[in-house]
């Protein structure tokens, strides 16, 4: 595991383990092929080694001065090293040649390496993996439209319909898998690793040369209140909202958080302060944000309530950033707003020790999923009942995945849960399952004791382990699922595709309108969806996650179903300022 500073971890996930596939029917081909231009290679230096030799002594033969003679002998000794590499050569390629011939042919057996080295390009394995991605794509559909049209044709019976899910299921695995692996092989791991550790240094540079301004009391400022009556999930949003806007009008951001509902001392009694040198607006005049003018100091609404929303709210991202962070990241909004949680999200010694400790005790080992189950006052008003099954089905598929390509020794699970009984019917429905978790702090989660310090120290803790977790099993609805996926942005190059929400889609509270870009025509099949063309721009409302999700054509402002595969998230790209002198004061900290 990675090294981590408190709560956000900074972790680099190991490759899958996965030894080649073995050889396929076409591998006899493949050495063919190799035989034969190795063997027209050979030829060829023969060839060559026969002119070379007559071109050198037929001169010899003909009449001449002894300068000539001199020339030739030069020229002879020139030519007799350069025969004796390529002698070299042919004697090497004949060996291999015969070495590859037998009764049972291996492509590894081939020294390929000096050939491909010197014109570079993909590996072998890259190029056979993504080749079985695009055939066994066509087999699974080749094997859904076999058993459809039989079960049409009434040759299958229902009963026989379970097998047959199983079967695409299986399918499904294989190429996502494979899918995963691609990044592996292709020769740019390890760029991405260092991309993504760059662009996220950088960030953190400019927020702390933002916050920490060389005269506080000139400075610009933004006062955000931490007085939001909400749970913890939901104020660390308003501070990321607040911390935004900051980045984007090039203000400090003062964070007033006397009387905060989980700490009445205040954030920074529990949490280092957003800023080492600036913590007061002084006697500046304070002015609700939006003003008809640009006053030295403003103060934030809710983002709930704020009129003329700016542009650079989520999900927008940094122009001068867009370029570097789609080239590692598949969901750069989450990772932006990761970052923001990254630069604010710093517990104090005393805390970080508490949530050590409480770690320690649960022995975590990985591979892991975390599962986080929101009742309680959520359930029947902002969010669904789902049972534990509902989650647990995600959980088995990950692991059904995972072990295709590794030994899985056991299916472990974090639970966090504000439901203290969550974990014993997991325990009891699972047996086969290793769950981790506190029933303490689902405890301490409970409505009535929700808002106190060691009610505090429990989600920390269940954030920290959630985002620790190779795969996320929520709600999105829950902002405290979205905040673990944020974090586990800031862990690792990419968390797009580490976690299943069984309800939303990621959003976040009070953002601009979710768009996405039609990237192919469509025609409706039923009066439920829509009509759009490439280039549409589309507003979501969800995901349906049946191959539907439901959005608005803002061309012709037709509102239905629309099939999500011919659709792709539009990026907002906002111009924030650059911070260019970032590094300059960074270097005199």
């Amino acid at each position: 595991m990675g090294e981590y500073d408190p709560i956000i971890v900074k972790y680099v996930p190991s490759a899958f383990m996965m030894k080649p596939f073995g050889s396929g029917p076409t591998v006899n081909g493949y050495v063919m092929m190799y035989m034969s231009r190795w063997k027209r290679f050979a030829v060829v230096l023969l060839l060559i080694w026969i002119a070379v030799t007559y071109l050198v002594i037929s001169p010899l033969r003909c009449e001449g001065g002894t300068e000539d003679v001199s020339e030739f002998q030069n020229r002879l000794r020139t030519v007799s090293m350069q025969l004796e590499s390529l002698k070299i050569q042919h004697n090497k390629l004949i060996s291999q040649v015969k070495k590859s011939v037998g009764l049972n042919p291996n492509l590894k057996d081939i020294d390929t390496g000096s050939l491909f080295d010197s014109v570079g390009g993909p590996s072998e394995e890259y190029e056979n993996l993504r080749r079985r991605v695009f055939s066994n794509t066509k087999e699974m559909w080749y094997f859904i439209n076999h058993e459809l049209t039989k079960l049409k044709k009434g040759d299958i019976k229902v009963e026989k319909l379970p097998e047959i899910l199983d079967q695409i299921e299986h399918r499904k695995s294989f190429i996502l898998s494979d899918q995963q692996k691609l990044p592996e092989l292709d020769g740019y791991q390890d760029w991405r690793q260092q991309e993504a550790a760059n662009v996220s240094d950088l960030v953190q540079k400019r927020l702390k040369y933002l916050q920490n301004p060389s005269n506080c009391r000139d400075a610009r400022k933004v006062i955000c209140n931490l007085n939001k009556g909400c749970g913890f999930g939901c104020q660390l949003h308003h501070i990321v909202y607040c911390l935004i806007f900051a980045y984007a009008t090039e203000r400090t951001l003062i964070l007033n958080s006397k009387g905060w509902r989980y700490n009445t001392k205040g954030w920074e009694y529990v949490f280092y302060p957003i800023s080492e040198s600036c913590l007061t607006a002084y006697d500046d005049k304070v002015i609700q944000w939006p003003a008809n003018y640009d006053p030295k100091v403003v103060s934030l609404p809710f983002i709930d309530s704020i009129s003329q929303k700016p542009k650079f709210l989520p999900l927008a991202i940094p122009t001068d950033l867009a370029h570097r962070i789609v080239r590692f990241n598949g969901d750069p909004s989450s990772w932006w707003i990761g970052q923001m949680l990254k630069y604010v999200l710093k517990p104090k010694p005393a805390m970080q020790k508490a949530i050590n400790e409480t770690i320690a005790k649960m022995h975590f080992m990985r591979p892991i999923v975390g599962v986080h189950i929101r009742r309680t006052d959520k359930v029947g008003t902002e969010a669904a009942f789902h049972s534990i099954d509902e989650y647990m089905v995600h959980v088995r598929q990950y692991y059904d995945q995972l072990q295709l390509t590794q030994h899985v020794d056991v299916r472990r699970v974090y639970l966090a849960s504000d439901d203290a009984n969550v974990l014993g019917d997991a325990r009891s429905k699972y047996p086969d399952y290793e769950f981790l978790g506190d029933p303490s702090i689902a405890k301490t989660a409970a409505t009535h004791r929700r808002y106190t310090p060691v009610s505090l120290t429990g989600l920390l803790v269940d954030l920290h382990m959630l985002a620790m977790s190779d795969y996320i099993v929520c709600t999105f609805s829950s902002q405290v699922g979205r905040v673990a996926y944020e974090m586990m942005q800031t862990n690792r190059v990419d968390a797009s595709d580490s976690f299943y929400s069984l309800d939303d889609i990621y959003y976040f509270g009070g953002q601009n309108a979710h768009n996405r870009r039609a990237i192919m025509n469509h025609t409706p099949r039923s009066n439920q969806e829509i009509a759009f063309q490439a280039g549409d721009l589309i507003g979501v409302a969800g995901n349906h996650w049946n191959g539907f999700g439901r959005g608005t054509n803002k061309r012709t402002n037709m509102n239905g179903l629309i099939p999500w595969y011919k659709t792709a998230d539009h990026l907002v790209l906002y111009p924030f300022p650059e911070y260019k002198h970032a590094n300059e004061h960074q270097n005199e900290l």
